[in-house]
């Protein structure tokens, strides 16, 4: 007989090439997250995205401050700087640099402070209302993904029903039936509450039915299997192996859902059952500068708040969605 061959060569020791890399440094792995970050740090567009969407928080944040370095009260009167004949602003009052885009006929309120403050409304009510979607959304969508059955049944039910709500019809209702004082609520905190749960509540079956298809997927992979061989029940499962896989669906589409939320408060401000004035939102703002059309800075500076807002937002959540897809080249 023969004796075995040694496939080693009579060196037990691995080559420096595979310890130290071609190079001569020691190798080092790297996580999903700096993989997605390197990803993400290539695409311009996306990074612009996002330095656009911190800037908008920061101005959403700081609003007071940023209108008090300029002097300007968003709900203060300039009548002065009106005339009496045609409600129009002046000649010589328009965009100065005491008032950087403007005033507003009629009222000759300054349109830099107000578009300005209502970034916060609709930055506020468009991530209070994600998230609150988000949360209904996963949880829903995961439960029935994962235990299926009759579960599943009257969930994916729930969802058909929601979808096909007439959100916008039932905003108007409800805001004409809600009282000026309800729940312990009243003025602005009663409106941004009120437009929060119509937006984020009657949303969830969006991100629902993306979080069930995942989980549909992700119940049958090996760890999920693991988990139930060690004695693992199902609200472990679902919290401690199912929802960690799910951050990165959850992100993309909470980042691609903030815009819609965006334009829909601004669409309810615009059909006057949003937040009510004097307290200014982007879509109020659309609504009084309809009547004044010949005057197009009224319109045209809160028409590209929101232009500006929900691109910045698509670009960055499309952005994110190719850092975070594990296909992706």
């Amino acid at each position: 007989m023969t004796a075995p061959m040694d496939v080693t060569g009579g060196d037990t020791q691995a080559t420096p090439a595979v310890v130290e890399g071609a190079g001569g440094q020691a190798i080092q792995g790297r996580s999903l997250g700096q993989i997605a970050w390197m990803r993400l740090k290539r695409d311009k567009v996306a990074l612009a995205g996002g330095l656009i969407v911190i800037f908008l928080i920061l101005v959403a944040v700081f609003a007071p401050v940023i209108a008090g370095a300029f002097g300007q009260d968003p709900t203060q009167f300039n009548s002065d700087l009106i005339d009496s004949s045609t409600m129009a602003p002046k000649t010589g009052t328009g965009i100065s640099a005491d008032h950087l885009f403007g005033i507003e006929p009629v009222n000759g309120r300054d349109i830099f402070s107000r578009v300005v403050y209502g970034a916060r409304i609709s930055l506020l009510i468009a991530f209070l209302a994600t998230l609150l979607s988000v949360v209904i959304g996963t949880l829903l969508g995961v439960t029935a993904g994962y235990f299926g059955g009759l579960v599943d049944s009257i969930i994916s039910k729930a969802m058909d029903v929601f979808l096909a709500f007439p959100i916008l019809v039932f905003a108007i209702a409800l805001a004409g039936i809600v009282p000026d004082t309800a729940f312990g609520l009243t003025g602005d905190t009663l409106r941004v509450s009120l437009l929060v749960f119509i937006i984020g509540f009657f949303n969830w079956p969006y991100i629902g039915r993306i979080i069930r298809g995942q989980t549909l997927s992700l119940r049958e992979r090996e760890f999920v299997d693991a988990a139930r061989s060690l004695g693992a029940r199902g609200p472990y499962i679902i919290f401690r192996e199912l929802l960690p896989n799910l951050v990165a669906p959850i992100l993309i589409y909470s980042t691609l859902l903030i815009p819609t939320n965006v334009l829909f408060e601004a669409a309810l401000s615009f059909l006057g059952v949003g937040v009510r004035p004097p307290t200014p939102t982007w879509g109020g703002m659309l609504s009084d500068a309809v009547r004044f059309y010949t005057i197009p800075h009224f319109m045209f500076f809160p028409g590209m708040a929101i232009f500006i807002t929900v691109l910045a937002f698509n670009l960055f959540g499309d952005g994110l969605r190719d850092a975070l897809d594990p296909k992706a080249r």
